[in-house]
């Protein structure tokens, strides 16, 4: 025996080797894969190993390395043909490699790694585990693979197609081993649960599904006596199959207070042997796949003839104690014990195809390999033996049977049964049999006979080859004749003489020729002893009770009294005529196909053509968030449209960043880009409604796709400007792209769907279902204050005094302005703006001031008055846009005009102009008019001052001033003038005179100055300018 650990035979780390958990070598010996907690699946050359010793040998040692896990990998294994790997690791996933015949690809540039030699590519990702997949298990025949992981779950996958077939969940806990019988009838799997349990199964065939096997996979047996009191430290419960077929070794047993190998014995399941010796745990057993003679077998000449020579098994078993032992079934005691050989557990065993070579892995890096010399085990014996002995089991049969004597000698006798069978139906297509009639009589009317063999002459005269002994029986035999016939006959030559006094032959209804002319419906009839062995397309006539019937035959009521002799539409394309060909095969199951009758012919349902109709404008509603339900605030959800189009309008983003650079993110000719977005209007793809095609967003200038991308779920609402595209989706999802097309973030994820979207330069605005208000900075990707809720603009909070149910105002439109403040419009007229300082609602129009101020839709508030100086424009250092779509200074004037529109012309007003109207005379409201224009005035100066609308609140401070003086109110006048100052809450003593300020409003003071001497608020001031009051 020699020992090899090269130094090269590790998974590295930067400090120190990660922990292998699992290996395995390949059907034809030549490769060896390890697992380790590096997520890395490596292939290394067993000749590499084997001449670890030899500096003189220079082939590749590692072949290949695969990283497709996320995690550690638990298990890895080659199927039997060499055809797959598989591996599971803790990210729940199984990974399917196959060996590309290409050469490999390069390296990732950067890495550490080896080129690899082979070409081994991921092939398959199962998903099917909740946890850690802790073993694998591939069929001998290749044709299933068993994953068992943490979650408690035995999954079965198809070797060929890798389709989940089944999931077995009869554990009660963590499942940390798998182990399949070499005859291809049964696997086991151990589990934390202290139970072996053992499934059998019938290898499904390519093309299975896990509808047709439903009844394969059953639970055979489970063994729990060995493992009672078993410890549930260790990480596996790796068990193994003896290459035989008559025991298993299970690991993790007890025999009393010591650690074991519990032997489980086939037919019974019981352990009744146990391996004892290790002072911890055994976490992996591994039996040897070959069985080995005390002495050289002779070489096989003739496998028909040849007598194999006793064999034994060898087994391997390590585990927690760091020891590895050797065993065989011909002594009591193991033959080859090693301590110590890694610092930690021993996590895997793999022997190689010829059985003298062992490779183990441990959880403190190590990679190590024995290699036997020639009868240091036995002498393997040839193959022949290890197919004698499973030939016991029922291997190569294709049904799994009971496996004792009687159950041998039933299946002999039911192939004898299915060969006569075939011979007897052989000579009747050949023309040796006679009349059925004969048959029938011979298998069940002779009582004399058994089995079909006569031991005389019988009633019928049938012998056992049968013929009969007479021309008698043969009469005796014969059909009666039927009554009808003459009459039958008779009635098809009758002749009739026509008009023109020509002969004609009457046509008889088939009806009437078969003797049935009272009905055309079919009769009830028992017909369980009547064998058909043709089908007719002719109308049924008979109805067989002696069976489940739904009362219609194929092609339903039309069928039943016409026939169904129609033939199938030819459909353009369809050589194959695979309709017909479906129609024929579910009608072979019992089933009732269904069918519809063209104008061309019988078609399938859903072969018929529907007219293609354009997709409507809203193809349905957006899926209702529930949280609605319970929301104080509801909004409408748009509806799904087919497309939604919106063109770029250069108008809403900011010309120039605050560097002064252009954003030139579109050309010149901004009004040709559009922003779409084009949702799934047809069928579904898959066959469910849920599985529609992605949502198409794009955009285009001109008809030229400029960029496009994709979005799983539907869009409700899309914006955009210069500086960035946004889509609002029904998944209460934001997606944000660049002029360019590339995502700028994350999707942001709202509460509820999105009902209102605005941007305006590099601010963007979000209403949502449930009342809440979104404002992000995208260029800082910042918010400058928390969502605020609409719930206090929609009069949540006021109470109604009539006792009956009254409608709420509902939100007319919602806006950003320049300064990235949200300006929203009720219904009742009301435009509110929300002060990210004071983090409240406040107030910008409403009906009062409609009714009550002699400023309303005054001339001065119009745009064509709002605009900039060129000396303004000169001092600030930049291009103001005063556009009324960018600016602010547009805000007031449009939050009025929507409360003329909404309460003024609409009427709505009515009674507040009446009560108006009134107190205008009333005692006590003298100056009621003054006041109220005066506090207008007020309203929008404070309004221009919260929306930051520069040239606005110049406009409307003018005009206040102008009211102010004309009114003659001095303490006013004095706070304006202490305001413009900057001192307006400054005591009266104070002299502190804050002249940049003073520069500021220099317009201001020209207008205010000549006021404020007049009323002598200035009668220390220098007298140079006039005391006269001009106001033009």
């Amino acid at each position: 025996m020699r020992f090899t650990k090269p130094l090269w035979l590790t998974h590295g780390g930067d400090k120190k080797d990660f922990e292998v958990y699992s290996c395995h070598v390949s059907p034809d010996g030549s490769r060896l894969v390890t697992a380790a907690g590096d997520g890395h699946v490596r292939i290394w050359s067993t000749e590499a190993i084997a001449n670890a010793a030899n500096p003189e040998y220079t082939k590749p040692k590692q072949l290949a390395a695969m990283n497709y896990h996320s995690g550690t990998i638990h298990s890895v294994r080659f199927s039997s043909n060499g055809k797959y790997l598989a591996s599971g690791a803790d990210d729940k996933i199984v990974c399917i490699y196959n060996l590309d015949p290409n050469p490999p690809t390069h390296t990732t540039f950067g890495s550490n790694e080896v080129p690899p030699v082979e070409n081994w590519r991921i092939f398959r990702r199962l998903i099917g585990h909740d946890n850690d997949v802790q073993d694998l298990g591939w069929s001998y025949d290749s044709s299933i693979l068993v994953s068992v992981g943490l979650d408690s779950k035995v999954v079965v996958w198809s070797g060929h197609t890798f389709e989940k077939l089944k999931t077995l969940s009869q554990h009660q806990s963590h499942v940390k081993g798998i182990t399949f019988d070499p005859a291809n009838k049964y696997f086991a799997t151990a589990s934390d649960d202290r139970t072996v349990k053992v499934y059998r199964f019938t290898s499904p065939p390519p093309n299975a599904t896990s509808y047709d096997q439903t009844n394969n996979f059953m639970l055979e047996t489970t063994v729990s006596a060995p493992f009672g009191t078993s410890p549930l430290t260790t990480y596996f419960r790796r068990c193994s199959w003896s290459p035989d077929g008559a025991h298993i070794a299970a690991s993790n047993a007890v025999n009393g207070p010591v650690s074991s190998v519990a032997i489980i014995n086939r037919g019974n399941w019981d352990s009744e042997i146990n391996l004892v010796g290790h002072e911890g745990p055994v976490e992996v057993c591994a039996f040897s796949p070959r069985l080995f003679c005390k002495d050289k077998p002779p070489p096989v000449d003739d496998p028909r003839t040849y007598v194999p020579p006793p064999a034994v098994t060898v087994v391997a078993c390590a585990g927690q104690d760091k020891t590895l032992s050797v065993w065989n079934t011909s002594t009591p005691k193991p033959f080859v014990i090693t301590q110590e050989l890694a610092a930690k557990s021993i996590s895997d065993l793999a022997w190689s195809p010829d059985g003298e070579k062992l490779f183990f892995t441990s959880l403190d890096g190590t990679i190590a390999a024995y290699f036997f010399e020639p009868g240091e085990l036995g002498w393997p014996a040839p193959m022949i033996n290890n197919d004698k002995s499973l030939a016991r089991f029922g291997a190569g049969r294709r049904v799994g049977v009971v496996e004792n004597t009687d159950a041998l000698l039933l299946e002999e006798g039911s192939r004898a049964g299915e060969l006569k069978g075939v011979q007897g139906r052989m000579g009747e297509l050949m023309g040796d049999g006679h009349d059925p009639v004969l048959a029938l009589t011979m298998n069940g009317d002779d009582p004399a006979a058994v089995n079909g063999v006569t031991n005389g002459p019988s009633a019928s005269g049938v012998t056992a080859n049968g013929t009969t002994s007479g021309d008698q029986a043969i009469a005796n035999l014969q059909v009666p004749p039927d009554p009808n016939a003459a009459k039958i006959d008779k009635l098809k030559q009758r002749v009739t003489i026509t008009k023109d006094g020509k002969k004609r032959i009457a046509p008889l209804l088939v009806s009437s020729a078969s003797g049935l002319a009272e009905s055309s419906l079919p009769r009830a009839q028992l017909m369980s002893a009547v064998a058909h062995d043709k089908q007719s397309d002719a109308p049924q006539t008979v109805l067989d009770l002696s069976k489940p019937f739904d009362g219609l035959p194929r092609g339903g009521l039309a069928s039943l009294l016409l026939g169904n002799k129609r033939k199938f539409a030819e459909i353009q394309g369809d050589e194959d005529r695979r309709p017909e060909k479906r129609t024929m095969a579910i009608a072979q199951t019992g089933a009732t196909p269904i069918v519809m009758n063209g104008t061309d012919g019988l078609v399938l349902p859903n072969a018929v053509v529907k007219p293609i109709a354009e997709p409507p404008e809203a193809l349905r509603p957006a899926i209702i968030n529930p949280s609605l339900l319970t929301s104080q605030v509801r909004l409408a959800v748009p509806m799904v449209r087919s497309v939604i189009v919106r063109p770029l309008d250069p108008s809403r983003a900011a010309t120039t960043d605050t560097d002064g650079t252009a954003a030139q993110a579109m050309d010149s000719n901004d009004e040709s880009v559009v922003f779409e977005a084009r949702n799934a209007s047809g069928p579904s793809r898959t066959g469910r409604t849920q599985d529609r095609d992605p949502t198409r967003v794009g955009v285009t200038r001109r008809g030229q796709v400029l960029w496009q991308d994709y979005l799983p779920r539907a869009a409700l609402l899309l914006t955009g400007n210069q500086n960035f595209w946004v889509t609002a989706c029904e998944d209460a999802t934001l997606h944000v792209w660049t002029p360019a097309g590339r995502r700028m973030m994350n999707a942001m994820v709202l509460e509820a769907q999105p009902v209102i979207l605005d941007c305006r330069g590099w601010w963007l605005l979000c209403v949502t279902a449930v009342g809440m208000c979104y404002v992000w900075n995208l260029k800082t990707l910042s918010s400058p204050h928390t969502p605020v809720n609409l719930a206090p603009v929609l009069d949540i909070a006021s109470a109604q005094l009539q006792q009956h149910v009254t409608a709420g105002p509902s939100l007319t439109f919602a806006r950003l302005n320049s300064q990235g403040r949200i300006v929203v419009a009720m219904s009742n007229g009301d435009g509110f703006t929300y002060s990210p300082t004071m983090y409240t609602w406040q107030r910008l129009s409403e009906p009062w001031w409609a009714v009550g101020s002699q400023y309303w839709n005054s001339t001065d508030t119009s745009l064509s008055t709002v605009q900039p100086s060129a000396a303004s424009r000169q001092s600030n250092g930049e291009e103001e846009d005063l556009k009324p779509e960018n600016i602010s200074a547009g805000i007031i004037p449009l939050l009025e005009r929507h409360t003329t529109s909404s309460t003024l012309i609409r009427g709505r007003a009515y009674f507040l102009q009446r009560l108006v109207k009134a107190l205008l005379s009333a005692e006590g409201f003298e100056n009621f008019e003054s006041t109220v224009s005066i506090g207008h005035l007020e309203n929008r100066v404070a309004g221009a001052m919260a929306l930051g609308a520069k040239e606005e609140f110049r406009v409307y401070l003018l005009m206040y001033a102008k009211r102010l003086g004309a009114e003659g109110l001095r303490g006013k006048v004095e706070e304006l003038l202490r305001t413009l100052l900057g001192r307006v809450f400054e005591d009266e003593g104070e002299q502190n005179v804050d002249g940049q300020d003073a520069g500021k409003h220099r317009d201001l003071q020209r207008t205010t100055v000549p006021y404020a001497r007049y009323l002598g608020v200035l009668d220390g001031a220098n007298n140079s300018g006039d005391h006269v009051m001009d106001t033009e």
